[in-house]
Order: structure tokens, then sequence, then C-alpha cells
């Protein structure tokens, strides 16, 4: 390929997040709020335009009016120098049937792919929340002669069977893909950790097309991107892996390098809120030299007073986003997304709150999770008394995070 290739990129947006349930019970898993005023495909979109990606498209399926709205109205790109981000719905091209998984996702969008005719195209998920440059692992990719190449994550060799391993040679090829090893051996140069897929790949544009071509013909495949298309390279020798830990982002340090967490439960997704708000953050949205773009919310700042009875309120180790305004309010170790009123006495402990939620005089709120619209009445409480809240029919994780869908009331 002569001079600067042709680089396409797809994100793969369809999936339905059962495990995120009841988040996901109105919107599609990417949709879903993150860090106040996220979601969590500006991620995914943020690394690919970051990384001087400018034709990218978001295969989307599952309840994705949310997601196909705030892509549309968020990631808007100048036609000028033919630059897009375009979200695409299952379009049915290969008959009346949608989605059966990943690699059929690409199969029955192979005609965006012909309309581009790229060199390369990088897949990657919606779904994860990490910094990434991905012009660092195409070099990497065409250096290697590889034909596919997957991004593996260091992760400790006790968390493996949580993961798509990855067991490489000396030269970076890959041996074998292990599908949520209970054993694997550990790396030659650290034993206690494994790669870990991160369901981000690069493709020479042919051999995708060839492999999703031939997957979709054989009625065994799961047609899954990780499952069957990179066994196929596998076995043909042709599937490197490239080390995240080679990659360095610029603006990032030794506490947030690397970072990259798959929150598809409830309690990874808690988590990963968690890691926002620390002093020294272990995933820091303020780094402005990879910034995490979203769409701009139309509000004011957010607004801190007294309550009618003069009571002073406080946010120790939060985000809280635009438009919110807390009066008299306690609000520790939490994430509040905007246009959140929370009123005096009211405290907000170790809990994340999506937009528009209200919380009434004197409420708790404590190791949870509020969606949109939620509204505790005066004296209510969220994950304060896990009996009352199974009652309520609130999901409660084995963890003890509990979690109000959306537009609740819940009464005092």
């Amino acid at each position: 390929m002569p001079g600067a290739p042709k680089v396409f990129g797809i994100i793969l947006a369809g999936g339905e997040g059962k495990r995120l349930m009841p988040l996901t019970t109105d919107r599609a898993k990417p949709a879903v709020p993150f860090g106040g005023q996220y979601r969590l495909i500006d991620f995914a979109i943020s690394n690919l335009i970051n990384s001087g990606l400018r034709q990218i498209v978001v295969l989307t399926q599952y309840k994705s009016h949310s997601l196909d709205r705030h892509v549309s109205q968020t990631w808007r790109m100048s036609a000028l120098l033919d630059s897009y981000v375009a979200s695409v719905p299952a379009q049915q091209r290969l008959g009346k049937r949608w989605f059966t998984g990943s690699a059929d996702a690409i199969l029955q969008s192979l005609n965006l792919i012909n309309d581009e005719q790229p060199d390369i195209v990088i897949v990657i998920g919606a779904d994860h929340v990490y910094r990434m440059d991905f012009r660092q692992m195409l070099d990497a990719h065409i250096a290697s002669g590889a034909r596919a190449t997957v991004a593996g994550i260091r992760q400790p060799v006790s968390l493996a069977h949580q993961f798509g391993v990855i067991d490489a040679d000396e030269n970076g090829r890959i041996r074998q893909f292990l599908e949520k090893p209970q054993n694997p051996d550990g790396l030659p140069d650290s034993p206690n950790e494994v790669l870990a897929s991160m369901g981000n790949y690069i493709f020479d544009s042919d051999a995708l097309i060839e492999a999703v071509t031939d997957d979709g013909e054989d009625a065994t495949s799961n047609h899954d991107m990780g499952g069957d298309i990179i066994p196929y390279f596998v076995e043909r020798g042709e599937a490197g892996v490239y080390d995240m830990k080679n990659n360095e982002v610029p603006g990032s340090n030794d506490r947030d390098r690397a970072y990259w967490r798959d929150v598809g439960t409830i309690d990874s997704f808690f988590d990963a809120h968690m890691d926002l708000i620390s002093t020294l953050p272990v995933f820091n949205l303020y780094n402005m030299d990879w910034p995490i773009h979203s769409q701009t919310v139309n509000s004011p700042p957010a607004k801190f007073v007294r309550d009618s009875v003069g009571r002073i309120g406080n946010a120790i180790d939060s985000i809280v986003s635009l438009g919110s305004v807390l009066s008299g309010t306690h609000i520790e170790r939490s994430v509040v997304g905007p246009w959140t009123l929370a009123a005096g006495g009211s405290t907000i402990t170790d809990s994340v709150l999506f937009e528009h939620v209200q919380v009434g005089q004197g409420a708790r709120v404590h190791r949870a999770i509020l969606d949109k619209n939620v509204v505790l009445a005066p004296g209510a409480t969220v994950g304060v008394d896990r009996e009352r809240d199974r009652e309520r029919g609130f999901t409660i994780t084995d963890s003890g995070i509990t979690v109000v869908g959306k537009g609740a009331h819940v009464d005092g």
C-alpha cells in the first residue's frame, strides 16, 4: 500500500447489555450515561477521532433511538473534508433477519466498506471506558505483516476467567485465543498477568471481507468477532497481538496509563465511576491532551446554596454536573448527573445519579445508582435498607449496589 493507508472505523454498538439491567431496559448499552455528562459510546468515538480517523460508522440495533439521537446531535463532522460519524441501524440487507452476532453485523454492512474502499478497517466495541491512540496500534499492525491484530490489555491471572485470553509467541503472533480459561499460563515477562482481549481489532480490509463472508456461510458459527473471526485468522497464522502497555496516550501518567474497564455489569459500572473521583483519579477525565468529547449540555453551572433553614451543604470527592442545584445537601464519593435537584438535609454518598434526579428533603442515597428522572420523596431512602429496597422491586447486586430504574418514584 503506497503512502498512508486509508483507514475506516467501525464501532459495534448493537449490544443489549442484559447484565446492566435495569439501566438498559429502555436504551442500548452504549447509550448508558457515564461520568455525569457522557455516554459510554463517547469513549470509543473520542479515541478514534483523537487518533485521526475521520470516517466512522456506528452499527446499532437494540433499542437504538437514544443512541442514534446522541450520535447525530453530538458527533457532527465537516462534510467539506468527507468526514463523518454516522449511525447505521440494522438494515436486513441479507434477508428478513437482524444481526445474529458482531461478525454478522459487519457482514450485513459490507456495503459501507465497499463504498469507502479502505485499505485497513479498525473494528472496536462501544461500551468500554479507556483511552487509546489507535495510530500506534495501526503502525504496529502494518509493521508486523499480520492480516488481523488484536489489542490486548494486561490483567491479573486470577481474572483470566472473565476474558478472552491471548497466547502469543515471542514475535507477537497469536498461537491460541482462549475463551475465559481457568488456569492459563502467565506472560514470560510477567508470570502473574495475561493478555486479555480488549475487543479492539485492526484488519486488512480484503482479509476482513473474506473472513466475515466465509463465516456467514458456516452454519455452526456464532458469528462473533472474538469467538469466530479471530480464531479464523489464528488458524492461518495471520493474527497478531498489540500490547496496550506500549500505547502512550498524550497527557496520561503512571496512575492512569493503560486504564481499561469493561463496564458490562452493574458492579463494574459502579466501580468505574469510583475510579473518577479521587484527587489523583485512576481514570482522569481532565486530560485535555486526549479529551473525551460529548454533547455540550445547554444549562447553567452547578449551584450550591443553603437550604431554607440555613443548612450548609458540601461536596467531597465528587463530580457534580451542570444544571444541578444542591441545597444544604451532603455529597460524598459520588457522581451526580446534569439537572439534579437535592433538597435540604439530604445525603448522597457512594452513589451515581443520572440526569434530572430529584432528591427530596431529608432523603438518603447510599451505594446506589439512580437512573434518569428518578424522584425521591422527602425522607425517602435508597441503599440504606436492603430489605425494603427488595420489597420495592429494586435491583440489588451481590456486592450491595442498589439500582433504581428510569422514572421511578420512591416514597418516604
